[in-house]
């Protein structure tokens, strides 16, 4: 049976950390939980519903994280913001993440929202080419970064 077929997308729960703890770990390699407990925390006090995991046979192996937001940037009308999202490496390939982005955008446009925004690093070409894929294109917003110095005699 494919796994799409066994997929259960839902919305995220404080008990999702650890698994999600554990797919950031195999995918950059990096332990980090103090980063993802506040990132789950967020979510959850700011859009319980919004953000969303897949499961197959009662293992989270997938999430996407986001929230509706207006007035951002001054974008005044509501937007649905997708933050970060993953999937286990062994279910890559599977639609799980075209699953979790369907499930997210169901819940970002009951919410009002009238578009769904991201940031991508375009040197990650998978991230991109996934956001493409799912029909994401360029907008006017533009990122912008600048290097704070380590005091404030330095930027003198």
């Amino acid at each position: 049976m494919p796994i799409q077929a066994q997929a259960k997308v839902r919305p995220l729960d404080e008990l999702d950390i650890g698994a999600i703890v554990k797919i950031d770990e195999r995918i950059t390699g990096i332990y980090r939980p103090e980063i993802w407990e506040q990132r789950v925390g967020y979510y959850l006090r700011r859009d319980p519903e919004s953000s969303q995991v897949a499961v197959v046979d009662r293992r989270v192996v997938g999430f996407m994280l986001g929230d509706v937001r207006a007035g951002e940037f001054g974008i005044e009308e509501p937007s649905g913001w997708i933050e970060r999202f993953g999937i286990d490496p062994d279910y890559r390939g599977q639609d799980l993440g075209r699953q979790l982005f369907e499930a997210i955008q169901g819940t970002f446009r009951a919410r009002g929202a009238s578009a769904v925004r991201t940031l991508v690093d375009e040197r990650d070409g998978a991230v991109s080419g996934f956001l493409a894929a799912l029909g994401f294109r360029s907008s006017p917003l533009r990122a912008l970064v600048m290097p704070l110095p380590a005091s404030p005699e330095e930027s003198r």
